[in-house]
């Protein structure tokens, strides 16, 4: 669920985490499911469906979603949406005056424009079936734009976790590769976006 403190705003939960107040419902449980996911697909794989016009960068008309969030979902309006984003803690969209987008996830293509990653080193977590195939061929996306990489060993280890219980780490060498001109994008401060890391910058951790 979504909250309200008057102290220190939206936040997930039953309290808030630095004061303790209970503050006061914006969304429950089930609305917070159904508006996330709804955003989620506006903003990374059916835009058009629901008549957004995304531009090449990822961007559609905050109000257009608005417009399109409360057809589907009368309880809905501004401030509802700009509670998901807000408490977000991943941070998977940006607000940037009238326009909205999804920071990374898509399957629609889109050529994001963020800066240029900074790290020399990037990881990226496998199953054991699948490191192999990895370590040969190099690591491209699956079902989405771009491969998702992270910047710490730990952000790496949380992810593949979702999908399997014994990850193994794969250490980038970002450094090099950019140099030999592999773009690296910094969506977040965890998350790395790039459209393929070649076998040569990848070895075991």
């Amino acid at each position: 669920m979504i909250r309200k403190c008057p102290n220190h705003g939206v936040f997930r939960g039953t309290e808030c985490s630095k004061c303790g107040e209970t503050g006061s419902l914006i969304l429950d449980n089930e609305q917070t499911e159904r508006l996330g996911r709804f955003i989620s697909g506006a903003l990374r794989h059916f835009p058009d469906d629901l008549g957004l016009a995304m531009n090449q960068h990822g961007w559609v008309d905050l109000d257009v979603l608005c417009d399109a969030m409360r057809t589907r979902y009368k309880w809905a309006n501004k401030e509802k949406l700009f509670s998901i984003i807000e408490s977000d803690e991943k941070k998977r969209y940006e607000i940037l005056g009238r326009k909205i987008r999804a920071r990374y996830g898509h399957s629609v293509d889109v050529d994001l424009d963020y800066t240029e990653n900074a790290l020399p080193e990037l990881y990226y977590g496998a199953s054991r079936e699948e490191v192999d195939i990895l370590l040969e061929k190099g690591i491209k996306p699956v079902k989405q734009r771009y491969v998702h990489t992270s910047t710490s060993v730990e952000k790496a280890l949380e992810v593949a976790r979702i999908h399997t219980d014994d990850p193994i780490l794969i250490h980038i060498d970002a450094a090099e590769a950019q140099r030999n001109g592999i773009r690296m994008l910094s969506a977040t401060e965890y998350i790395v976006l790039s459209e393929w890391i070649p076998p040569q910058y990848l070895r075991l951790l």
